[in-house]
């Protein structure tokens, strides 16, 4: 178990984060596995993470039950599944700094994109992207989240620009990710990261986790829907920058 108390300064910190992004927040939970990383290594950082979202999942899909939409579903989780083995079976080959920067600079190309189309007071038509995009950003999804538990901004990159009923938009997402999550766990099992020390730590900062999760919940219900998506457009920047200060500094760390 982490005895550590800087730990516990940025983990605390981080499962709130993890917590309102679960609750409707979308793409700040990103921030999470970065925070912890300044205390212990990025691999057993993401092994902690996992257990708390995983019981987050549970908060969120409860939550939402009832506005999701299963053709979205059908259509990301297959896919996500393919990027999920990548990421396990690729890590040797990918650096997930690489990662990491691709899908920052498209984030952030993407949420100024959306901001400037909705810059004024009316907001932008639903439109649909292509199909075939769909099965590419849920690998992506599947993929950024074995790696960094950062799968939000391509499952955002495809689904935002439909105008989902914000609800629809977040019970979609928490369960997208839930199952994302628990397909997750056979990699971790293997890494050997799930030891008790690190459960414990898990399970320690479980009751933060759910009321962090259960807050995210009523706030994110007291916005209104096109503010909402302004929101979540901003955030897209903020972390798209973060992926690409990781990915890059990643990236020179590796060349020095």
């Amino acid at each position: 178990m982490v005895t550590d108390p800087f730990f516990y300064a940025v983990a605390i910190p981080a499962v709130i984060l993890l917590g309102l992004a679960k609750g409707g927040f979308s793409g700040i939970g990103v921030l999470g596995v970065p925070l912890m990383t300044l205390a212990i290594s990025p691999v057993r950082a993401a092994a902690i993470a996992l257990p708390i979202l995983i019981v987050q999942d549970v908060v969120s899909v409860w939550a939402f039950r009832k506005t999701w939409n299963g053709r979205l579903l059908a259509m990301l989780t297959p896919s996500a599944a393919v990027g999920i083995y990548a990421g396990y079976a690729l890590a040797a080959y990918v650096k997930p700094a690489a990662v990491e920067l691709a899908v920052g600079a498209i984030s952030i190309l993407f949420g100024l994109q959306r901001l400037w189309v909705e810059r004024g007071h009316s907001p932008a038509p639903a439109k649909a992207l292509p199909a075939w995009m769909g099965p590419i950003c849920g690998a992506t999804a599947g993929f950024t989240s074995q790696v960094s538990h950062a799968g939000g901004p391509p499952f955002q990159i495809y689904v935002m620009p439909m105008r989902l009923a914000r609800d629809v938009f977040i019970g979609t997402s928490a369960i997208f990710f839930a199952v994302v999550n628990w397909m997750k766990v056979p990699a971790y099992i293997a890494l050997g990261q799930f030891s008790p020390g690190n459960l414990m730590t898990s399970g320690v900062m479980l009751p933060l986790a759910i009321a962090s999760t259960f807050a995210g919940v009523v706030l994110v219900k007291k916005v209104d829907a096109e503010r909402f998506y302004k929101i979540v457009y901003g955030l897209l920047v903020a972390v798209g920058a973060k992926l690409v200060w990781d990915g890059a500094h990643g990236l020179l760390v590796l060349n020095s």
